[in-house]
């Protein structure tokens, strides 16, 4: 009498296991060659603006009017000076600290008060959700670079008061994105079920809603980021940015446009190449977060 495993035959192989979700997404994200140049040029730019002070010294607080509007190579400085004597590489990387940190900060933040409202509102639904969507389409009935320019107007600009009105305004999208997520997975069963067992509202916003939008949450805040970067820009070449000494790209962009015409154009396409790939860097990093999230989802 054949025995069991006689009758069933000999076990194939399994092959290799599994990977992890998050790896699988990371293969994709690598294999995404645009997206790693976006990484790549975002870490080049870091690493440029907050360690090359470290490197290339330069006095960004007292002008030196006796060394005004020298070309690119004189007198020691790589990229020439400006209209009052600070050195132009000097102040490219000041101003890339400022264009990153408040741009980084105020995204971050559009997409934490975006995301929780977004939560909520798509949860809980009824007057919660006709509230809150009510305020979003309201605000983003008015341009928002209107809206920047009237508070810039009111108040004195600073990197912390800057990240407070982009955030303040910039969080109407990810509230938006994020609610349709959760209108979609308040239905599915395991919130049914936390529900039934007496979980509470909170705690199926916190533990099931956003840890399953995340990847629609990560992915646009990268482009949040981007659209600070360049809201900073905005109002700093119409004069409603950082007063100096301190810096930015859309400020030095603004002040290099007025001396491009007397032959200065040092001042002009540094700043302007820096914010174009900056920009495309978030804009990059972001295209392979959504294939690699993308795939995730497909596997589960």
């Amino acid at each position: 009498m054949s025995t069991l495993s006689e009758a069933v035959g000999p076990a194939e192989p399994t092959g290799t296991p599994p990977r992890g979700l998050w790896r699988q997404g990371l293969t994709v994200f690598c294999e995404n060659r645009l997206a790693l140049v976006g990484l790549g040029l975002f870490v080049l730019l870091a690493g440029v603006s907050f360690l090359g002070p470290l490197v290339y010294q330069t006095d960004q607080v007292h002008t030196d009017l006796a060394s005004v509007h020298l070309a690119p190579g004189e007198q020691g400085h790589l990229l020439g000076t400006d209209g009052v004597g600070y050195d132009q590489l000097g102040r490219l990387m000041l101003g890339g600290q400022t264009s990153i940190i408040v741009g980084l900060a105020a995204g971050v933040l559009a997409t934490i008060v975006g995301t929780l409202l977004g939560a909520i509102a798509g949860f809980f639904g009824g007057w919660v959700d006709a509230a809150v969507m009510r305020v979003v389409d309201a605000m983003m009935s008015i341009p928002s670079l209107f809206l920047f320019m009237l508070l810039a107007a009111i108040v004195t600009p600073s990197a912390p008061m800057l990240i407070l009105i982009i955030g303040a305004f910039a969080w109407l999208g990810p509230a938006r994105l994020v609610r349709g997520e959760a209108l979609t997975l308040r239905s599915r069963e395991y919130v049914q079920a936390m529900r039934g067992m007496g979980g509470t509202g909170g705690r199926a916003v916190r533990r099931h809603i956003i840890p399953n939008a995340i990847g629609t949450v990560i992915v646009n805040a990268t482009f949040q980021v981007a659209d600070a970067i360049l809201y900073v820009a905005y109002l700093s070449f119409l004069g409603l940015g950082i007063p100096p000494p301190a810096a930015n790209w859309g400020g030095m962009l603004s002040d290099g446009l007025a001396d491009t015409y007397s032959g200065h154009w040092w001042l002009l396409y540094p700043p302007g190449i820096a914010i174009i790939l900056i920009v495309l860097a978030f804009n990059f990093i972001g295209d392979g977060l959504r294939d690699a999230f993308e795939v995730r989802l497909r596997r589960r």
